[in-house]
């Protein structure tokens, strides 16, 4: 029976691509949960081991940064030798990204946590590709589903990761040592899983034959993809910058770390708990339509945290950051997966992992700065200071959109 819901995986055209869908989901759902462990923790530990507070979230936006200058290589590595091998290189640079911060935990060593930071950024752009796995071999019209039914495994993650922070975080005399220890064990279960992932074998070009589909130049010149590429930047830089600054707003406005973590966990949820649906909304609606609609919940977060500083209001912002970025990141990236040719996968899946994640780091810089240094150390104003950066990235992407929707079809 033909599925309408959104509530199952799509019917692609073959087996093999279902269970790819199914490994992705797994994926995303264990060992994604390190992403969230690393943002509920990453700038408490980043602040006790550092005598400037200004530089609490720095191994946040070095992760961010990793994540940004492997994107590109990582796409090409996996356009050359396939989805598994860049997927099993990534776990290894988690694993490794771990140990050393372990570490650097037990040292007491800023700068090689910094360096830990790093190596997870390389785990954190292959992460980004689960979403563009999902879409190998599929039809335009089973993308949007494919690529919502992946994130939404980040359902899974948003409950494993702030547990085993409740659990680890002051298991050991360091704190949150045991954290990053139970990091590494969960990139060890990476090669169990992607054993089971039988990607499309890498594209090859004949000799002599020439290169496929339009240059970079070419394709950053498609309104679509010039579009879907801005709208998902600020999606996810946006909510990188509030949700970087959360865990220490929480804390410094005098809440207990166990409140941070349950009001991560609550926003991890709101990102990922729609995706059972979002790509039926996408279907029914169009793409343009669901973004539109996730940069006004973004807003209305930012509203809603200039409100005040109770437990409250930081859960309900922080659940429509969440859903806002849903909204915002499948639909651009429905957007972009059909605005060009399997052949120029390579090029513009890099390229926008680039993009988007450059704009992530430049919140994720910005999210320290604003929070802890621009009111004085006060802990509401550096809040506040947050979440009004948010309004000119949101016009801008708006007006993208705007003028995308205005353009005549046919010129489109």
């Amino acid at each position: 029976m033909k599925d309408t819901s959104g509530f199952l995986p799509p019917e692609p055209a073959s087996p093999a691509a279902r269970r790819n869908i199914l490994v992705l989901v797994a994926a995303q759902a264990l060992l994604g949960a390190q992403m969230s462990m690393i943002f509920t923790v990453g700038g408490l530990a980043g602040k006790s081991l550092t005598p400037n507070p200004c530089w609490a979230t720095l191994p946040l936006s070095l992760i961010v940064l990793g994540s940004v200058l492997s994107a590109q290589p990582m796409s090409e590595f996996m356009a050359a030798f396939g989805r598994r091998a860049g997927f099993l290189l990534a776990t290894a640079a988690g694993a490794i990204g771990g140990a050393i911060s372990a570490y650097a935990l037990s040292e007491g060593s800023f700068a090689l946590f910094c360096l830990g930071a790093v190596f997870a950024g390389v785990y954190m752009s292959a992460q980004g590709f689960y979403r563009f796995a999902a879409t190998d071999g599929l039809p335009v019209a089973l993308q949007s589903k494919a690529i919502s039914w992946v994130l939404a495994g980040g359902l899974a993650a948003a409950i494993i990761g702030p547990q085993l922070v409740k659990l680890t975080a002051q298991a050991m005399v360091v704190p949150f040592l045991a954290t990053y220890l139970a990091i590494i064990g969960i990139n060890a279960l990476g090669p169990l899983l992607f054993a089971f992932l039988k990607s499309p074998a890498p594209g090859r070009r004949a000799k002599g034959a020439p290169q496929g589909g339009r240059t970079r130049l070419e394709l950053l010149k498609d309104p679509q993809i010039a579009v879907a590429m801005i709208c998902a930047m600020v999606s996810y830089a946006l909510m990188n910058l509030v949700m970087t600054s959360t865990p220490l707003a929480v804390v410094g406005c005098g809440h207990q770390t166990t409140d941070a973590a349950n009001i991560v966990s609550a926003h991890v949820l709101a990102m990922y708990l729609p995706s059972f649906v979002t790509g039926h909304l996408i279907a029914r609606f169009g793409r343009e339509v669901i973004v539109g609609i996730g940069l006004f919940i973004l807003a209305v977060s930012g509203a809603v945290a200039l409100t005040g500083v109770n437990l409250e209001q930081f859960f309900l912002a922080l659940i429509l950051l969440g859903l806002g970025w849903n909204f915002g990141f499948i639909g651009s990236t429905a957007m972009l997966s059909a605005a060009h040719s399997p052949e120029e996968r390579g090029h513009v899946q890099g390229m926008n992992d680039f993009i988007v994640f450059g704009g992530v780091f430049l919140a994720s810089l910005s999210s320290g700065g604003l929070m802890n240094c621009s009111a004085a150390g006060d802990p509401v104003a550096g809040w506040q200071a947050v979440n009004m950066a948010m309004l000119p990235f949101l016009t801008l992407a708006g007006a993208a959109l705007i003028w995308l929707a205005l353009r005549p079809r046919d010129t489109r």
